[in-house]
């Protein structure tokens, strides 16, 4: 008998060896195999049943039910308790070492409890090399980015100047029939457009120098909002301002942050069709302040969520968006020391918090030389 048994606990831990070293499988099915693989283990299999909580997760074998015997082992994860492995008697069975288990099923379970903590250590940390591969290949992807970015805009800033200026001066000519000046001022209008692009590259390639002052976050708001009231109330849409009393005053290039402003609420303009409601609040606490833009829009997937930030990634037709604004927002927020968080629902809407710190040094600010 002590043979017998110890031949089932070998089987079954050449199994979850077998199952673990799948190099495929995800987390979910090995756990799940391994449960599939235990009352086999135990001395009475036909009224045997296991299950693993993993995580607030269960895992059990085909037609589990409770019983009034049960054996657990903890389930510990870098000293950390995060579930537990149960084998359940359906029926009461004979009492032995350890009421109706073996000394041997305690082992095994207690040995099972280990193997699963390993494995999930395993692959947190293959999670997190994988999750460290790709910000590096974004990271990699951004600063190659933002070199050819930089080299397309002083490229095009010369001949667009150009462009600019003798239309400019072919508008003021006197004779210019009516028709044609039309068209000029349709070439002035598309110039400013391109001028207005290859600026927002050159803040996304961090070419622009930051100016720096004192700046109050409420009367960025106040003075950035002035050109979207109209816009808002002609399409039916509220805006909401929630603006902290008080708010402490931050050291920041008061023209990037309007663009953030600018940025976001365009972008929260674009994602709605119909009525609906843009909310822009102010707040601080401890060391930080906080720029929050709220709106009612279409919301994004976790597949936009995870590219809202790539430049020239848009959902937008081809024509409507450069796909170049929220990648500036992102670089002009991390330039000054804050961070985005951002959340979103499909049909519910979309909420972009910035946080920025209240006390920063001018010379802190990254590429600032």
């Amino acid at each position: 008998m002590a043979l017998r048994e110890r031949v089932k606990e070998l089987t079954c831990l050449y199994g979850i060896a077998q199952i673990a070293a799948r190099p495929s499988a995800s987390r979910e099915e090995i756990i799940q195999g391994i449960v599939e693989l235990l009352p086999p283990a135990w001395q009475y299999p036909k009224i045997t049943f296991a299950r693993i909580t993993l995580d607030g997760v269960s895992y059990i074998t085909p037609g589990f039910r409770e019983g009034c015997q049960k054996q657990t082992a903890d389930i510990v994860v870098s000293g950390e308790p995060k579930g537990v492995i149960e084998i359940v008697y359906a029926e009461e069975s004979p009492e032995f070492d350890e009421g109706p288990f073996l000394k041997e099923e305690r082992n095994l379970i207690d040995g099972v409890a280990r193997q699963v903590a390993l494995i999930v250590e395993r692959k947190q940390v293959e999670e997190d090399k994988l999750k460290l591969h790709n910000q590096l290949l974004h990271a990699d992807r951004l600063a190659t980015i933002g070199m050819f970015a930089a080299g397309v805009a002083h490229e095009l800033n010369e001949p667009l100047g150009n462009i600019l200026g003798f239309a400019q001066l072919a508008k003021k000519y006197p004779a210019v029939p009516a028709t044609a000046k039309q068209d000029i001022e349709k070439i002035e209008a598309a110039s400013l457009q391109a001028r207005e692009i290859i600026q927002k590259l050159l803040v996304f390639a961090r070419q622009m120098p930051p100016e720096e002052t004192r700046v109050n976050l409420n009367q960025v708001v106040k003075d950035g909002l002035y050109f979207f009231e109209a816009r808002c109330a002609k399409a039916g849409i509220e805006l909401v301002r929630l603006l902290a009393p008080d708010l402490p005053e931050i050291t920041a290039d008061p023209a990037q942050l309007n663009q953030v402003l600018v940025n976001l609420v365009a972008n929260a303009l674009q994602s709605m069709t119909g009525a609906g409601k843009i909310t822009i609040q102010t707040k601080f606490c401890d060391h930080h302040v906080f720029l929050i833009v709220e709106d009612t829009g279409a919301g994004m997937s976790k597949e936009v969520l995870e590219e809202i930030f790539v430049p020239f990634f848009t959902t937008k037709d081809v024509g409507q968006g450069t796909g170049l604004g929220l990648p500036v927002v992102h670089g002009i927020v991390t330039a000054h020391g804050g961070s985005i968080d951002i959340k979103s629902k499909i049909g519910r809407g979309t909420h972009f918090e910035i946080q920025l710190p209240i006390c920063r040094e001018p010379q802190e600010m990254e590429g600032s030389a």
